[in-house]
């Protein structure tokens, strides 16, 4: 970069840093004379935890900055009057500019870091996720839904479940057909259980208004950890909203080549590598039984049953692959 393009670019910084200083300031006078609470202890737990997993994903500052400054000017939209706003009323709009910021911090983290983002699947991850969605769609009733799309879903997903249970157990060849379906069905489970989860974490109450400490706390990494997760549920709903056509998209050759580039995305982030097959063994014992009991004695709410399965096997597992190299040596 030439001299003055490295000028010309310093003196962009400054008036965007300067416009972001005053935006501020005049955000904090709004705010003192509001009688409207603009942020509560669950959004600053939420943002913790988007901040904590991007500097996590690129271990850098500078660049989580620079994300903040794109965020915050984006987030600016939000104070545009609405197509059907009659009357404007400035506080309304500051009440949901938390959220927009947010919205645009994790989307830009998501895109920023795609590769990062897209993390490596394996025939254990799509194992314990089809185990999961059986305990998920089972536990919420669905099955006893007299209807015929609902049965249709139903029949969909056990199939898909036994596909990925299948090649857990067996050393089929993870073709690259075989790879892009699991893959998308990766996707679509923890589309799912990000509906599910964000759901359930807003319908806990303010952390303000917890009666115990325990309670608070236990509230707040649930909000935490939804921030976490946040950056990866844009990446999945990225990675399925993909393959939607837009209008006049089947007669543009733009759209499939588009469609050709986000199903190699979708081969080359899952392994071709075989997971053992004591190690799937494992894995259906213990998240099933983890499962059942849950599911007839309901001691813990059902996300977070889930997400405690998903944390419990990759640490399972390790020690077992641990255990393997000292019996070996």
């Amino acid at each position: 970069m030439s001299k003055n393009a490295q000028r010309n670019l310093n003196i962009l910084l400054i008036i965007i840093g300067l416009l972001i200083i005053i935006f501020i300031a005049f955000f904090i006078r709004k705010i003192s004379l509001t009688e409207h609470r603009i942020f509560s202890i669950s959004f600053i737990a939420l943002l913790a935890g988007v901040l904590f997993e991007s500097f996590r994903i690129t271990d850098n500052w500078k660049t989580v900055i620079y994300i903040f400054i794109g965020a915050s000017i984006f987030s600016l939209f939000n104070f545009l009057p609405g197509k059907h706003e009659s009357n404007y009323v400035f506080e309304n709009h500051l009440e949901t500019w938390p959220y927009f910021f947010l919205f645009f911090f994790a989307f830009g983290s998501a895109i920023w870091h795609s590769e990062k983002t897209t993390a490596k699947l394996t025939e254990g991850v799509t194992l314990i996720q089809s185990i999961s969605i059986i305990y998920w769609l089972f536990d919420y009733g669905i099955s006893n839904i007299d209807n015929w799309f609902t049965k249709v879903l139903l029949a969909i997903a056990l199939l898909f479940s036994a596909f990925s249970i299948f090649n857990a157990l067996t050393f089929f060849v993870l073709s690259r057909t075989t790879r892009l379906a699991l893959s998308i069905w990766s996707s679509i489970i923890m589309f799912l259980f990000a509906i599910d989860n964000i759901y359930r974490v807003y319908q806990n109450e303010d952390i303000e208004t917890s009666k115990y400490f325990s309670q608070g706390l236990y509230i707040g990494i649930q909000f935490f950890l939804l921030g976490v997760s946040s950056i990866y549920i844009i990446q999945n709903f990225i990675m399925l909203m993909g393959f939607l056509p837009g209008k006049g998209s089947f007669f543009n050759s733009k759209y499939f080549n588009e469609i050709r580039e986000l199903k190699n995305d979708h081969i080359e982030r899952y392994s071709d590598q075989q997971v053992y097959i004591l190690h799937s063994i494992i894995c259906i014992l213990i998240t099933g039984t983890i499962y059942w009991l849950n599911y007839n004695y309901h001691y813990l709410p059902r996300h977070t049953t889930i997400w405690i399965g998903f944390i419990l096997f990759p640490i399972l597992l390790r020690l077992t692959s641990i255990k393997r190299r000292k019996n070996y040596r």
